[in-house]
């Protein structure tokens, strides 16, 4: 057998295979085009189907007819409907949905003027059901059938059940109509307006590299009562899968071995059950997070507060199409990224997951 005879045999010259790693990115990167792909194309599919006319909203009902097909054909809505989702797809990748009908500007520039808002406004309210409610939720597994337990579960289910728009008109009249303990409305006062030079667009990050303490103040003020309220949902849930979670490790086997062995009860409960617990914990953080980021229109529009979701809410009752579809493709592209994220973490913590 000649020596190029042998090469053929032994694959000389083909491509070696991709290592395992390189798969798995490859297949994480695909999944995910995949995944906005699909987001984007019901999010067209849903703002075209809406019994709205973008062009009419634009012209107004008073135009004529030459004026309002003019503006169609501009608009390409004359176009079979994936012809127009292709260009929206194009367009949407290089970054621009569009020019807002309501203020006028790109929805781009309008999506890095609100969206820190609605960001700040749902980090801090996770922060502090991160550090409120897992405590309760651990202290009532270890406390099962006890007075603490059911007080965290009664807390937990009027967490689901109150509609966070009425909560959150009660805690302005109580708090800021009664008492007047705290500021209304918005995400500070007017006269603080211009004041900061928006860097990052985190009005209390922004304030605080400026050194204006005053407007870190005021704005801290207005902050506390919506991200209290959004914080009441998310601590309810973490509070409540806390609970399950230690109840499920409390009853294995190894803390019982644990407990014979003489170990104390805080190096049971925290060392040994929690630590199993806090892989799972991951991913329920991270989904509460990005409930809070799409979620937060009913607490924005109750508080005024300049968010995403007060955003989408406006453009959709003024018809601006362009601003609702980009304010909703961007909500929806940072669960998925948010999803994904905890899912890295969570295999990155537990090798069993990997």
């Amino acid at each position: 057998m000649s020596k190029s005879d042998t090469n053929k045999g032994n694959g000389a010259g083909s491509f070696p295979p991709l290592p395992s790693f390189v798969k798995k990115l490859i297949q994480f990167f695909l999944t995910l085009l995949l995944t906005f792909v699909g987001l984007m194309a019901v999010t067209f599919v849903i703002g075209r189907v809406l019994p709205t006319d973008p062009a009419m909203a634009i012209v107004g009902n008073r135009a004529s007819n030459e004026v309002y097909e003019a503006m169609r054909l501009q608009l390409g809505l004359d176009r079979p409907l994936i012809v127009q989702f292709w260009v929206f797809l194009k367009s949407a990748l290089q970054g621009d949905f569009g020019q807002s009908i309501m203020t006028a500007r790109p929805v781009v520039d309008d999506i890095k003027r609100f969206f820190p808002a609605t960001l700040e406004l749902a980090t801090l309210a996770t922060i502090i059901g991160v550090i409120l409610g897992i405590p309760m939720g651990v202290l009532a597994a270890v406390r099962q059938g006890r007075i603490i337990d059911h007080v965290v579960r009664v807390f937990g289910l009027i967490g689901y059940s109150v509609p966070i728009f009425w909560l959150g008109m009660v805690a302005l009249l109580v708090f800021y109509a009664k008492l007047e303990w705290l500021p209304g409305p918005g995400r500070y006062d007017f006269y603080f307006e211009g004041v900061v030079e928006p860097v990052t667009g985190v009005i209390l990050i922004d304030s605080a590299m400026a050194g204006e303490w005053d407007v870190f103040n005021n704005a801290l003020g207005h902050i506390i009562l919506p991200a209290s309220m959004l914080a009441f949902f998310s601590l309810a849930y973490i509070a409540r899968m806390t609970r399950s979670f230690m109840l499920d490790q409390l009853n294995q086997e190894y803390i019982l071995t644990a407990r014979v062995k003489g170990l104390p009860e805080r190096t049971v409960i925290w060392s040994h059950a929690f630590r199993n617990v806090m892989v799972q914990l991951i991913t329920v953080v991270g989904l509460s997070y990005a409930t809070l980021l799409e979620g937060s229109v009913l607490t924005e529009t109750v508080f005024a507060w300049p968010g995403i979701g007060l955003y989408i809410t406006n453009s959709l009752f003024n018809a601006d199409m362009n601003a609702v579809i980009g304010g909703t493709v961007v909500i929806g592209v940072c669960f998925v990224g948010i999803n994904m994220l905890s899912d890295i973490l969570y295999r990155m913590v537990d090798p069993r997951a990997r």
